[in-house]
């Protein structure tokens, strides 16, 4: 008897958890709840599968009942869905059908828009408008190309860049009608006053003259505006310094017949991002002249900067004045120091260096001068 009872309770709790496992897939397929049926027609559904979630306002309420192939070649994809009859007051006959992915790569839906009110409803059985879908294989052929694409237009890029910069490195030098224009500015200031000259002598030469004037001055803008761009801005950042009529201005006419009170020396690689340019990266190495300097009387200090004979002759003396000019900068901008007594001498090509080195940079300080005691005659 008691085998019996136990018999009967097994199959009872098995009979429940057989309606239970039906009632759970039932409802999950939509078998207990009052549904309507609709269409729509695709190219192709990529990848949707019969018993496909239908979404509405991304809540799902419906199922892809159906997928049916055209009957000939150029036809569409039939998809035939359930929905709940709760949505019918939200689907109308302008909603759209959309077969969409489930992040990147996830399982395939589809998805309803809600319908305008004003619309009218739709009855069972009808066709909504669909959109074409999107296919994963085609978004990513299509980046592949976009990426090609970007590579090529990178490369011409970068092959331009190469020519703009060696087009203004040899103006920067010099070379040319134009690079002797900007690089020498006393050519600039006697053909500004020539123009001024000549247009003096005559109404007709005045106007050429004057446009000549003109002319000069807008180029010379048009080159400061060129500094600026950014295809440019790069070059001019990575050499050091902008402004090539500045490499001597402050450069001292001869070194003083006294010898200095202190000397501080060093290799160009170790104030300079690179040996060969002028940009400045290891400032901290300056400190301790600055600091002597603002803590020592001194007369003059001068910036020295030497090259090997390695490179071209004309190439090694400018950069050795614009690397005595950017340290003479950052010295005057970083301490407090009197700037006017802060010169500088681009050296170039010298015969000897020291062993080990090609390019080195001299700061010197001379002491203080005293102007002579008069002494008052008795």
């Amino acid at each position: 008897m008691k085998k019996m009872a136990l018999l009967g309770l097994f199959i009872f709790g098995a009979m429940v958890i057989l309606f239970a496992g039906v009632f759970v897939i039932g409802n999950q397929q939509r078998m207990f709840t009052r549904s309507y049926y609709l269409r729509a027609e695709f190219p192709t559904v990529s990848g949707l599968l019969n018993g496909a979630e239908v979404r509405v306002g991304g809540v799902r309420k419906g199922t892809v009942d159906e997928i049916r192939l055209p009957s000939r070649p150029g036809g569409k994809v039939l998809v035939l869905m359930s929905l709940d009859r709760s949505t019918r007051n939200l689907v109308k006959q302008d909603s759209i059908a959309a077969i969409e992915t489930e992040g990147l790569l996830g399982n395939k839906f589809l998805a309803i828009s809600f319908g305008s009110p004003e619309v009218a409803g739709v009855k069972d059985w009808d066709t909504i408008a669909s959109l074409e879908p999107l296919d994963v294989s085609d978004l990513l052929k299509k980046t592949s190309d976009i990426m090609g694409t970007t590579h090529s237009t990178m490369k011409h890029f970068e092959t331009t860049s190469g020519h703009i910069a060696a087009i203004t490195a040899r103006v920067d030098r010099g070379d040319g009608s134009i690079g002797a224009l900007l690089k020498e500015r006393v050519l600039y200031d006697q053909l500004t006053a020539a123009t001024t000259d000549i247009a003096a002598t005559s109404g007709e030469a005045r106007k050429t003259m004057t446009e000549a004037r003109v002319g000069v001055t807008a180029f010379t803008e048009n080159m400061q505006a060129l500094k600026q761009n950014i295809l440019f801005r790069g070059y001019f950042k990575d050499r050091g310094y902008q402004d090539s009529t500045d490499l001597t201005k402050w450069e001292i006419d001869s070194m003083p017949d006294a010898a200095p009170v202190k000397t501080f020396v060093y290799a160009a690689e170790e104030l300079f991002e690179k040996p060969e340019t002028a940009k400045l990266k290891h400032k901290k190495r300056l400190h301790e002249v600055g600091a002597y300097l603002e803590t020592n009387p001194f007369g003059v200090v001068v910036v020295q900067a030497f090259s090997s004979q390695a490179g071209a002759r004309a190439e090694n003396l400018v950069l050795t004045q614009a690397q005595a000019m950017v340290i003479r900068h950052f010295l005057a901008d970083t301490f407090e120091v009197d700037d006017t007594k802060l010169k500088t001498k681009g050296m170039g090509e010298v015969d000897s260096t020291p062993p080990g080195r090609t390019r080195w940079i001299e700061i010197s300080v001379y002491a203080q001068t005293v102007p002579p005691k008069v002494v008052s005659s008795p």
